[in-house]
């Protein structure tokens, strides 16, 4: 299975600028706000961007100039990690409060066992290592990859909220590939890496992907539907956004980038992947601006989250809530960044806590009264993400 590597740059790391956010919040039925304010998002569009440290984005005025300036005039997470490496496990962080025990990047499926990618001897990076115990290789090369436990969607439909996820190049509503599209070409068809479900968390829970299961109505393609939910104000209040490969930041091979017509995505031979970098800095000034020239944004107390999967590989440093290995060796995602725009918002804040993935789940349960999910149950106050959201 191909797994990008993106290589470390040399990018200097961006000095916080502090700042002070006063937010009148809308009045948001059935949930109280954790921070004092008048209430939580009525709408919450959460974006998850692909493989890179905060240092190779924040401060890279080059090739991501709108984060920057959303950096700069929105609310930033300054000391924010991945749970851990690879992707697929910070997407099941995301929505269900664990990683699920597996350090892999397989398609969704009750039969699907993989072997750990990461934290292995011969896994070609920064992560490298006998970093795993006997235990963990056992346990996560025997679990399948359909996952029994609550989830985000559970939830938010036990507390009437509704939610829809949007995939970048998915060929269809709830569609089952593990890539797409497929691009006919003079020696037949082949399929190119853009839509991959490895980025598509909802595939990989029992309770949203079964036979006949009305739930995957709700995982979307993002073209047109997206923009015509904000024409016709049919936007859920959880949004989830996964662009694909070449939108994500995370690239692909440079013949499958010529194929679908986006160069810039191919990895480069060596250095920082600017192309990918600037390709996902344009998807989000769009998606974005589509958000916030929206009715739904104008109108209501609403907030977005872009946030990184985990960095570039060539580290794991993490919180203690990530998986600890072989003498307690902390298995994190390593520094990425967090932005936060608010549709109520004043002014620029930047906030330190130190978290991941289960912080912000933890901080969006917090925030619409659902309860607690894994890792998320027992944080306290200190440890949620409020002060980005007011």
């Amino acid at each position: 299975m191909h797994r990008r590597r993106h290589r470390a740059s040399g990018w200097a790391r961006a000095a916080a600028v502090v700042g002070v956010l006063a937010a009148a919040f809308a009045v948001f039925p059935g949930a109280a706000s954790a921070s004092g304010s008048a209430g939580p998002p009525r709408h919450i569009f959460y974006i998850m961007m692909e493989n890179h440290w905060y240092s190779q984005i924040i401060g890279n005025t080059r090739d991501a100039p709108f984060i920057n300036r959303l950096a700069a005039r929105d609310n930033l997470e300054t000391n924010y990690y991945g749970v851990t490496h690879p992707s697929m496990p910070n997407y099941l962080a995301a929505i269900s409060g664990s990683f699920q025990g597996i350090w892999d990047d397989c398609a969704a499926g009750a039969t699907v066992t993989c072997p750990p990618e990461e934290f292995v001897p011969g896994s070609g990076d920064g992560t490298a290592g006998h970093y795993l115990t006997q235990a963990q290789i056992a346990s996560a090369s025997a679990t399948p990859h359909l996952f029994p436990g609550r989830n985000l969607v559970d939830q938010l439909e036990s507390h009437q909220l509704t939610w829809r996820a949007y995939m970048q190049s998915i060929p269809s509503v709830g569609s089952q590939v593990e890539y797409a599209p497929t691009v006919q070409t003079s020696n037949g068809p082949v399929t190119v890496e853009l839509y991959a479900q490895k980025h598509d968390p909802f595939m990989y829970f029992r309770d949203i992907n079964h036979p006949g299961s009305s739930r995957l109505q709700h995982i979307v393609p993002f073209a047109h539907r997206f923009a015509h939910a904000l024409r016709t104000g049919d936007v859920p209040n959880f949004v989830w956004i996964s662009p694909d490969q070449c939108h994500d930041m995370h690239g692909t091979d440079p013949a499958s980038a010529a194929l679908v017509g986006f160069p810039k995505c191919g990895y480069p031979d060596s250095g920082l992947d600017h192309g990918a970098i600037q390709l996902g800095d344009r998807f989000l000034r769009q998606t974005v601006g589509m958000i916030t020239s929206s009715r739904v944004w104008k109108t209501s107390n609403s907030s977005i989250i872009i946030s990184w999967d985990e960095n570039d590989y060539s580290g794991f440093k993490g919180t203690p809530t990530s998986p600890h290995g072989r003498n307690g060796v902390i298995l994190g995602g390593g520094h990425v960044p967090l932005i936060v725009v608010n549709s109520q918002g004043g002014g620029h804040r930047t906030v330190s806590t130190f978290a991941n993935h289960y912080n912000l789940l933890a901080t969006i349960e917090h925030e619409w009264g659902l309860g607690c999910l894994g890792a998320t149950c027992g944080m306290g106050p200190s440890q949620l993400l409020t002060p980005l959201f007011n």
